[in-house]
């Protein structure tokens, strides 16, 4: 299988969110630069380095199937030779979930290389204010100290 490429550093994003959206593992490795310099942070989750450990992230997030939508929105390109820089506000919606889901910024960072754009960092974050999700009431008796 043929590698894809990407000619633009916005080719690239689409494919991202694409692969996302179709939870598909081998298009969204198809993405990333195949180095071990590669970068992935999920919201809320830890720093992720290195080809296996993102490659390992995005099979566990996809192993429910297709099914979340991540329109990226607000977009703020930077955009230079050999490095682009792409900071978005993720519109995030899950089919069957009666909320929409708390916004989250992430920033993408994509290489030119001689295979076209690729990604080498995806950092998501929860957007400042954005409502948390209710806690967990606990279960059994309150004990008080």
């Amino acid at each position: 299988m043929a590698a894809k490429f990407f000619p633009t550093a916005q080719d690239a994003e689409n494919a991202f969110y694409e692969a996302i959206e179709t939870a598909d593992l081998e298009a969204m490795m198809a993405v990333w630069a195949e180095d071990e310099e590669i970068v992935c942070v999920h919201p809320g989750g830890p720093r992720l380095a290195g080809a296996e450990q993102v490659r390992e992230s995005w099979r566990a997030i996809f192993a429910g199937g297709p099914g979340m939508r991540i329109r990226p929105v607000r977009r703020v390109a930077i955009t230079g030779m050999m490095v682009a820089v792409h900071s978005v506000h993720e519109a995030i919606t899950v089919p069957g979930e009666p909320r929409p889901q708390p916004p989250v910024v992430a920033t993408n960072v994509y290489v030119r290389t001689a295979s076209g754009w690729r990604m080498i960092v995806h950092h998501a974050s929860p957007a400042p204010g954005a409502p948390q999700p209710d806690p967990v009431a606990p279960s059994g008796p309150k004990i008080l100290h």
